[in-house]
């Protein structure tokens, strides 16, 4: 039987945080971290994940603070990086191998500037690493993916998710079901708290702290950059910069994917990651 969220779930108390993960399977620690949608989640960013994953390592899927079950925070305030290696120190993981969607990828990308030693393997996809527009990207500052993002936060209602979930996923027939998004608006709503934290600073949140791009050619981490050719949230440009400054990196870049490449390509997704961090 598949695992269901209720069956690897729990709380874990950290300095500042409660904190809910998902945690399943042994060996070296592999960390998930979800992106910063209304309604995101360690479960809802990583279902098709955890499983398959678990089988060859140790999988720890936070809701990081300000998302989920877990804590609500102050923006003013905030930061990631602290909390997820608050989160290690709880868990007495001492070196992890960090997956990163969206926000999750800038946090494992700050983690593996700003703390390398907690970082065996740095994986992202669809990273943020700049508000303002790439060489290729569309002007007028944020992407359409990220404005409807933004608006989200206000209405996390089932047709507001679906406008959301349809912008962050190139099949939309498959994936921005009514079904998926009436689960999301319920889990975005159950915690107006989160959303109104996150509403009141936008832009500024959810990303409070924003990487220093100066310091990406120092990442000593082993780096696989796995990136949807069809993201209308992140161009996959970032991943390209990330690739031509990281030292020890690689690009995957997949036709027919959107923001969501954990989901859009679970299989595909789950043999790379667990190649990468077994080979290297």
């Amino acid at each position: 039987m598949a695992l269901q969220s209720h069956d690897i779930a729990k709380y874990v108390r950290t300095k500042d945080w409660n904190i809910r993960v998902h945690e399943a399977g042994q060996g070296h620690p592999v960390v998930l971290l979800h992106g910063g949608g209304p309604g995101a989640t360690g479960w809802s960013n990583y279902s098709p994940n955890i499983e398959a994953l678990s089988r060859h390592f140790r999988v720890i899927a936070p809701d990081l603070p300000g998302w989920g079950d877990s804590d609500p925070v102050d923006f003013a305030t905030y930061d990631h990086v602290d909390a997820v290696c608050q989160l290690l120190d709880a868990m007495g993981v001492e070196r992890a191998a960090f997956v990163g969607n969206s926000m999750g990828g800038h946090t494992a990308l700050r983690l593996a500037v700003e703390r390398p030693e907690r970082v065996s393997h740095l994986i992202t996809m669809g990273p943020p690493i700049q508000m303002k527009p790439f060489l290729f990207g569309a002007g007028g500052g944020p992407t359409e993916g990220l404005k409807t993002m933004y608006r989200t936060y206000s209405d996390a209602s089932p047709e507001g998710m679906r406008r959301l979930v349809e912008i962050m996923v190139y099949d939309k027939a498959r994936f921005a079901t009514p079904e998926l998004c009436e689960l999301r608006s319920e889990a975005a709503l159950r915690r107006p708290e989160h959303l109104a934290n996150i509403a009141a600073v936008a832009p500024k949140a959810p990303i409070p702290i924003w990487l220093d791009l100066a310091k990406v050619s120092g990442i000593t981490a082993p780096a696989l950059l796995i990136h949807g050719r069809d993201d209308r949230v992140v161009s996959f440009e970032s991943s390209l910069f990330l690739a031509a400054n990281i030292p020890n990196s690689r690009a995957h870049l997949i036709n027919r994917c959107g923001h969501w490449a954990q989901l859009e390509h679970a299989d595909e997704f789950n043999r790379l990651v667990t190649d990468f961090v077994t080979h290297n």
